[in-house]
């Protein structure tokens, strides 16, 4: 590294990339030639280091992170093996992990399935669990601080706030924390114990079974929701179709007083266990992730230090390498064609498209089933228009199996709700696969003027006379039979009708 701006060595450890920068310091990537391995640096400005030594200061966060990090040894929590001072800086030297941070998957609007949340968070509970039991709770438990690793574990980082027990250093009242992952009693300013981390993991719970905090607005706003009231079920949510269960679990986590939640982390995962009515398979997800083959990974935005634990990975730098292939694809595939599926997926939801299209190539059978049913996993209308629009490049309308081909849109059993929601127009997992229409979902077929005027035809006897507005609208700057269906089915509130349009809309010449 040449850049004279950033120093060469720092302590013992050599500096190789920097990571990360933001106005307290700057995160970088070293090496440790004592036990010759690879670690990240986490510094901070000396003057932030010692002008300010209230708890709420970047100095206290930073020693603090140290202190509280160091005692805890766990898989499942990012280890901190060192801290010292050199020149202008201090810092932490800690694991380098590989990997992606939850909310960056969130913000992706990647769609978590009912077999993965069980496990992720029996992971985050026993990384918690284990603090917890060495006087330590973090008090800022949230998506940002928690890492999907390469492997397909996860890691929680990032103590900065963290309160130990007998240490005087982080004020037991003291009010900090992220607004919407805050519990009532730190909004409160009252006592807190390991039960504040309780709440934040039922935040983090909320927010994988539908896709967004339990309360949203300023601080203000949020402040008052949190303190006096109770965020909408997960099950009643617009669009998410979650079993019943999570929903009693959710309330006793989020419950107003520490008093009402699970007395720990680990009586916490055993509602989980109870829920599911068996064993968490915590290694599903890692499975899962194993299993994908090499994926390009586009470059990710610097981090600020603060924030740089869950972000410090070979992921985020351009021209890593991480998670290789450990099993061939599924044998009905062409390798080309799947990689091809994850480039085009890639562009909506990021580095996990390769989990979701080697999930999805062991249950389908051609590229139209297969690009369908990724589509699902892009909640955006428009964004999915756009992945539509490219995966119709892709197939070309051409890619049927012996037989009869596998109607996309839903047909046969399993369409009746299948393809309402956050999923889009071309349904579930309960129609994606359905076989035996007749003709096929030509997702890759040409917009002609033909199509367009018996899809009218079709729309309008579910919509009335306004089809022929809605189906100039759906045109407009598609030449997609796939978009143009997916914008039309968009029109039909009620499931089992845009199911009904689908299969007659598949249906056209």
């Amino acid at each position: 590294m040449n850049d004279k701006r950033h120093p060469v060595q720092l302590g013992k450890y050599r500096i190789t990339e920097v990571l990360g920068e933001g106005a307290m310091g700057v995160v970088y990537k070293g090496f440790d030639p004592d036990i010759q391995r690879t670690v990240a640096l986490k510094t901070i400005r000396t003057q932030l280091d010692s002008d300010d030594d209230s708890p709420g200061a970047p100095a206290s966060r930073f020693r603090n992170e140290a202190q509280a990090a160091g005692r805890l040894m766990h898989p499942g929590i990012v280890a901190v093996y060192d801290f010292g001072r050199d020149q202008h800086v201090a810092y932490i030297a800690m694991e380098f992990v590989e990997g992606r941070s939850l909310a960056s998957y969130l913000g992706a609007k990647v769609r978590f399935t009912d077999t993965d949340i069980p496990g992720i968070m029996s992971q985050l509970l026993d990384a918690l669990g284990h603090a917890h039991d060495k006087g330590v709770w973090h008090r800022d438990v949230k998506p940002a601080n928690i890492i999907m690793t390469t492997s397909g574990r996860l890691k929680v980082a990032d103590f900065g706030i963290a309160r130990i027990e007998s240490n005087s250093l982080t004020q037991t009242h003291y009010m900090v924390g992220t607004p919407s992952h805050m519990a009532p009693e730190q909004f409160l300013g009252k006592a807190m114990d390991r039960r504040v981390d309780i709440y934040g993991a039922g935040v983090v719970l909320y927010q994988l079974l539908t896709g967004r905090a339990p309360f949203a607005g300023t601080t203000e706003a949020l402040m008052y929701k949190v303190v006096n009231e109770m965020p909408q079920p997960p099950s009643t949510v617009e669009g998410v179709e979650r079993p019943g269960w999570f929903d009693s679990i959710v309330a006793r986590a989020l419950a107003k007083r520490p008093d009402d939640r699970y007395e720990s982390a680990e009586e916490f995962k055993q509602a989980l266990i109870d829920g599911i009515g068996q064993g968490i398979d915590e290694t599903s997800w890692e499975k899962t992730v194993m299993l994908a083959p090499p994926r390009a990974r586009p470059p990710q935005p610097l981090v600020s230090p603060t924030q740089a634990p869950v972000s410090l990975s070979a992921a985020s730098v351009p021209g890593s390498t991480a998670g290789t292939a450990t099993a061939p694809p599924p044998s009905h595939w062409d390798k080309a064609q799947l990689t091809q599926a994850e480039l085009t997926l890639a562009r909506h939801v990021g580095p996990l498209a390769s989990v979701l299209v080697r999930r999805a190539a062991r249950e389908c059978n051609n590229l139209d089933e297969l690009y369908t049913r990724l589509a699902e996993q892009v909640s955006d209308p428009r964004a999915r228009d756009a992945f539509l629009g490219q995966a119709s490049l892709v197939t070309g309308g051409h890619h049927r199996t012996a037989g009869g081909t596998h109607g996309a849109a839903g047909t046969g059993k399993g369409t009746k709700g299948s393809t309402g929601g956050s999923l889009g127009a071309f349904g579930s997992r309960g129609s994606a696969g359905s076989a035996g229409s007749a003709g096929g979902t030509t997702i890759g077929g040409p917009l002609t003027e033909a199509v367009v005027e018996k899809a009218q035809g079709l729309l309008a006897q579910h919509v009335g006379p306004i089809a022929k507005v809605l189906v100039k609208r759906a045109a407009t700057g598609t030449d997609s039979r796939a978009v143009f269906f997916n914008r039309l089915a968009e029109s039909v509130n009620d499931a089992t009708a845009r199911a009904k349009l689908l299969h007659d809309l598949s249906r056209l010449p």
